[in-house]
């Protein structure tokens, strides 16, 4: 598991790690039952305090994607596929805000930024 920290990313860095294995387990490179790195190991690998990791950690509990057990690790949870689909929509959502929001202040109307992602959407297989 490869996790990369940028120290010019507008992000925490303990957000920086909770999006990362969250991307790794909704794309299926993390399965459920997947070991992941104790906290004091991943600080060790990605240079950074066990506090931080440990919050990410706490976070990715808190939001279903991890279990905790003492004495054993951590371990990717079981996914239903309904939390999966609700995860991948908010992260959509996100990139969608910010595309509207230059749209806004580009001056591009909302009838060109429809027609935009109607071409994009269905435009399979160009790239």
């Amino acid at each position: 598991m490869e996790i990369i920290i940028s120290s010019n990313a507008d992000k925490p860095i303990y957000e920086q790690i909770t999006s990362q294995i969250k991307a790794m387990i909704m794309s299926g490179e993390l399965q459920t039952g997947d070991p992941i790195p104790s906290m004091r190991s991943l600080a060790k690998t990605i240079h950074v305090s066990v506090i931080t990791v440990q919050k990410a950690y706490e976070d990715l509990a808190r939001d279903g994607f991890i279990e905790t057990t003492i004495g054993r690790g951590s371990f990717v949870a079981a996914q239903n596929k309904e939390f999966i689909r609700e995860e991948q929509q908010k992260q959509i959502e996100k990139h969608l805000i910010k595309a509207v929001d230059s749209a806004k202040c580009n001056g591009i109307k909302l009838e060109k930024l429809t027609e935009l992602l109607s071409i994009f959407y269905l435009d399979e297989g160009e790239e």
